[in-house]
């Protein structure tokens, strides 16, 4: 709304100033607290915003759309619940280093520190799961504000910005300012850094290299499959990044996650020369920091990260380099290639035990998993778009899916419950032309199954692999393991999930023999709207390499 002195409110001012920098979609739940930014939205139709359900599967599409475009997701909620119902996916995408910018509704500024309806200090609540957190008290500041959130969340190590939007403040009028699009700044290896790199390489004789993190991009994911290419090294993935090179690849030799192969494991130990490019060496890739000694690894490492305050974090590197992925990669790719390396049956073997690690081995029950699995690896196309939340199920795309695209793997490293659904929604939004199929356990997928309405008001037309064995049943499998035939807790009863999904205006089908999953999961990537399928389990098939009773007996035979 403009005012005849070319005054505008901080609503539309808000609005501008997100377009000026490039966002094109939002996610949020509606909230009283913001009305006037919604009302500006009218005269934006290019800035869409995406109507979810509940905070936070709306803070966990934004993530995922960060993940896909390599833009801030942009995310509106309310004050007090709804701030406190999306911090799960600010948190995800803290832990996960993706850019994000989580605007909340705030009471009114004569109101603050009174413990207001809904009010929270934001500060304090956000300020470990966030780069940066604020509030705009003054909307002539809008534009600067704005600017800072987009620089910060985007460069050095990427993450969530918070900013909180007093209601009086967006209705205030103020002036526009000319301001220009936010410019991401990285960070860049020196020549004498990958010189010394270099050396040092050339010295190895059984070398590994460890991708991931946050700031990549489809160009970094080729020239670090070049430079491995030039220098026939094997490389690895951490926990929940197997998508920053293709599983093809004959230099790609597997994850760092969890169920990762005993045969990578053994290469981590005997490894002389370890090149960590872009993960934080976290407790899930590191198996709560066990796989390396802390603080010195005792092994050559080398670690690059975007942010400087990673590397020495935990482990004492030889050599760091404080550089983002994609300038480190294209200098890695440039690299004078080492000739007459000492490592060409070191990377070949790493590479069979690899292939060998892949093949499902025969499970139990009606419906067969690996069955299941070794189909989908055949048949899903090569740039779908796989996102999974957290749980046992996740397991078994992690280990025998094959990801031959940049980008084709949305999951948290954080371990969040409910994310594959929205990520799904979030991804299919942001490129409606490839498939997004989600996959999800039956505890999982009703931590946020409400955003199926999400995809079915938009047209997403995604797919959802649902695997039910009544449980939440990771928590059960550490049950077994510690208190064996001591249940509690995790026993589930559920809807008849195909009907759910009907319900919703989505088609549903149940799978409860294997044949027939094959012709459910066609009429599914062929149907006009959202598709949810429930594959039915044996609830002993708990994850890939064993069975609930034999993990019991284990402990049982262990005394506990």
């Amino acid at each position: 709304m403009t005012n005849s002195d070319q005054t505008v409110t901080g609503g539309e001012l808000l609005m501008q100033e997100l377009e000026k920098h490039g966002a094109k979609k939002m996610f949020g739940v509606p909230g009283e607290s913001y009305l006037a930014a919604l009302d500006a939205m009218v005269d934006h139709p290019n800035l869409s915003f995406t109507i979810c359900r509940q905070e936070g599967g709306a803070a966990m599409m934004a993530d995922a759309y960060a993940r896909m475009t390599g833009e801030p997701g942009i995310c509106f909620v309310t004050r007090g619940p709804g701030a406190t119902n999306a911090s799960a996916g600010v948190h995800v995408a803290y832990q996960d280093s993706v850019p994000m910018i989580l605007l909340i509704g705030q009471v009114a500024r004569n109101m603050i520190s009174r413990e207001a309806f809904q009010e929270i200090d934001y500060r304090r609540m956000f300020g470990q799961m966030a780069k940066w957190v604020d509030q705009i008290d003054d909307a002539s500041r809008i534009p600067e504000y704005i600017s800072r959130a987009f620089h910060t969340a985007t460069s050095g190590r990427p993450g969530p910005v918070v900013l909180a939007l007093p209601e009086d403040m967006l209705v205030e009028p103020c002036r526009p300012v000319a301001t220009t699009r936010y410019r991401r700044t990285e960070t860049h290896p020196g020549a004498d850094q990958i010189a010394e790199l270099r050396r040092s390489l050339k010295h190895a004789q059984r070398p590994l290299v460890m991708i991931g993190g946050g700031g990549w991009t489809a160009q970094a994911a080729a020239d670090v499959a070049a430079f491995a290419e030039n220098n026939d090294l094997p490389i690895a993935c951490s926990f929940r990044c197997q998508d920053y090179m293709d599983n093809d690849h004959p230099n790609f030799v597997g994850h760092f996650g969890i169920g990762a192969d005993p045969g990578l494991l053994k290469m981590l130990k005997e490894t002389d020369w370890l090149f960590v490019a872009g993960p934080r060496l976290g407790e899930m890739t590191t198996d709560g920091y066990t796989r390396l000694e802390v603080p010195v690894p005792g092994v050559h490492l080398i670690h690059a990260h975007p942010g400087a305050e990673e590397i020495g974090r935990v482990y004492q590197p030889v050599q760091g380099i404080n550089a983002s992925a994609g300038p480190l990669m294209a200098a890695l790719k440039d690299m004078d290639p080492i000739s007459g390396h000492p490592w060409a049956s070191w990377t070949a073997n790493a590479r069979k035990g690899y292939e060998a690690f892949c093949v499902p081995k025969p499970t139990q029950g009606d419906v067969r998993l690996d069955e299941i699995y070794g189909w989908l690896r055949d048949r899903i196309p090569a740039d779908a778009v796989l996102c999974n939340g957290a749980g046992n199920y996740a397991g078994w795309g992690n280990r025998f899916l094959r990801h031959r695209q940049y980008r084709t793997q949305l999951a948290p490293t954080s371990g969040t419950m409910g994310y594959g659904l929205p990520a799904a929604v979030g991804a299919k939004a942001a490129d409606p032309s490839r498939p997004v199929i989600c996959f999800a356990g039956d505890g999982c997928f009703m931590m946020h199954g409400q955003e199926l309405a999400t995809a079915v008001q938009y047209g997403l037309n995604i797919v959802i692999i649902l695997i039910n064995n009544s449980m939440y049943g990771t928590i059960r499998m550490h049950q077994e393991r510690e208190f064996p035939a001591r249940v509690s807790g995790t026993q589930l009863k559920n809807p008849d999930f195909a009907a759910y999904a009907e319900a919703f205006g989505a088609l549903g089908m149940k799978v409860t023999k294997t044949a027939e999953f094959e012709p459910a999961f066609e009429k599914a990537m062929a149907a006009d709207r959202p598709a949810l399928i429930e594959v039915v389990i044996d609830p002993e098939v708990i994850n890939p390499a064993t069975t609930l009773s034999k993990i019991r007996e284990a402990a049982q035979k262990a005394g506990r």
